[in-house]
């Protein structure tokens, strides 16, 4: 027969291994808290409440998710939409003025268009109205040249917002449409 302390130590093991195994399957089959309520953090003594839950797996937050990136998805889209926009008016307004080599009354519209769709496309590729500063040193002398220019550049600035991954800042397509911008403001003071 063992002796009186190995049993005493054999019957603490057995005590202290039912103990974690009843602490696991505890923890195993506790609720899932409500998604209002996030379960503290250990290391912030609760100093910081504000912070967002993060319970991954949760359905809720799978769908909000999706959601956001869909969202994002959408918005991309739209700026890609405009880029084209950008482009097709332009275009527009280069074969429109080499058929008729004057303005017409649509083509005011077209450039206010063009220059309010340029400043979204910058805007939303991180840059903003500070940065509008751009002196275009190039800007060509007679208006048909100037008209040509402007198309070249909205559809370089076309093929630079499309080659721009979702959720990267592009500082080339920020100038250049700071550029497209300057180029259009000069047509519009040149073309009234």
């Amino acid at each position: 027969m063992p002796s009186r302390s190995l049993q005493r130590n054999i019957f603490r093991a057995l005590l202290l291994s039912a103990a974690a195994i009843f602490c696991v399957c505890a923890s195993a089959q506790t609720l899932p808290r409500p998604s209002g309520t996030p379960l503290p953090d250990p290391n912030q003594n609760g100093s910081n409440k504000d912070e967002k839950d993060v319970n991954f797996g949760s359905p809720e937050n799978e769908m909000r998710a999706k959601y956001e990136i869909k969202e994002e998805k959408k918005k991309y889209d739209e700026h890609l939409a405009r880029a084209r926009e950008v482009s097709q008016i332009a275009t527009q307004l280069s074969e429109g003025y080499e058929k008729h080599r004057s303005f017409g009354s649509d083509d005011g519209k077209r450039l206010e268009r063009l220059e309010k769709l340029t400043k979204r496309i910058r805007n939303d590729a991180g840059g903003s109205e500070n940065d509008a500063d751009a002196d275009v040193k190039d800007i060509p002398p007679d208006l048909q040249s100037l008209i040509k220019r402007v198309a070249e550049v909205a559809d370089e600035l076309q093929k630079m917002v499309e080659k721009t991954p979702r959720n990267v800042v592009s500082a080339a397509a920020i100038d250049q449409a700071n550029r497209l911008l300057s180029l259009v403001q000069h047509l519009r003071g040149v073309s009234r």
